[in-house]
């Protein structure tokens, strides 16, 4: 077809407008975009509270046996109770203070053996092949060795928490380390970058989508760990608070107990989540 017959075959609309207006450099789409979209306004509550619709409408319906898993009303009385004499808040006192020097030494022995391990062959032949060792041992699997060498006091359930946290911080800072493009590296080399300069432009960013990362995964196994060695002989805690209402068959009190967990696990991956939000803004992905 020639130039002639294709113009006379196009609308004059068509004709009028220039082909660079058609599609210009930058314009959005006009058909859907692919991926999640963008993100809801407090996204993270909808799961837990349909979670909490489906739990109360099963035991309204009376579809739930309430000696085996009392409504959500009776929770709500009980956490009333528990918050007017005091308990709760002195045994979540101290349950947070645990976790938290837990969290401080895992995370800071985690960074600092995955900084060793990822920036020289010979720390890594020496560090990884332990680590490694460690990450297939449950830290759980530890209490009996650890009791024996701390005793049953808070430096036994300090330990044991750091020691189920490092292990992720490690493991991804460490992948994250190991992730950088060489290309950065040669581009720092071409600029004569120095150690510290090396470390601060291009080690440090490469490795921090790892490692916050893996602080998701340290907050998690905090408060797993948390939940057990409390139940070993402990004095105070959510988990003593918990194994002692389990003696008395007080199924109330243990579900107060399971939800200040859960909600303690949500909110601390809330606030990594919005770190990493913020700290990684640079980045364009499709959660963004």
């Amino acid at each position: 077809m020639s130039a002639t017959a294709f113009d006379q075959q196009t609308s004059p609309a068509a004709r009028r407008t220039p082909a660079t207006a058609l599609h210009r450099p930058g314009d959005r789409p006009t058909g859907k975009r692919l991926g999640p979209g963008r993100p809801l306004p407090y996204g993270w509550a909808v799961g837990p509270l349909l979670l909490l619709a489906l739990w109360a409408g099963g035991s309204a319906a009376g579809l739930l046996d309430a000696r085996s898993l009392p409504a959500p009303w009776t929770i709500a009385a009980t956490t009333g109770d528990l918050l007017a004499d005091g308990r709760l808040q002195s045994h979540l006192a101290t349950s947070a203070q645990r976790a938290l020097l837990g969290l401080l030494f895992g995370v800071a022995g985690g960074l600092l053996l995955a900084l060793v391990a990822g920036l020289s062959r010979l720390g890594e032949a020496v560090i990884d092949g332990p680590v490694q060792i460690k990450r297939a041992i449950p830290s759980l699997a530890l209490i009996p060795l650890l009791v024996l060498w701390f005793g049953i006091g808070e430096t036994m359930k300090v330990v044991t928490i750091a020691l189920g946290v490092f292990v992720p911080v490690y493991i991804h800072t460490h992948n994250g380390l190991r992730g950088i493009d060489q290309r950065y590296a040669e581009l720092a080399e071409t600029v004569r970058l120095g150690r510290l300069g090396f470390v601060r432009h291009v080690v440090l960013p490469g490795a921090l989508p790892g490692f916050l990362l893996g602080m998701r995964f340290a907050v998690t196994a905090a408060w797993l760990a948390l939940v057990v060695v409390e139940q070993v002989n402990a004095t105070s805690g959510i988990g003593y608070m918990m194994e002692l209402a389990r003696t008395y068959g007080q199924t109330d009190v243990i579900l107060v107990g399971l939800v200040v967990y859960g909600l303690l696990g949500l909110l601390s991956d809330a606030l990594v989540r919005l770190v990493e939000r913020r700290a990684l803004s640079w980045r364009r992905t499709l959660a963004g």
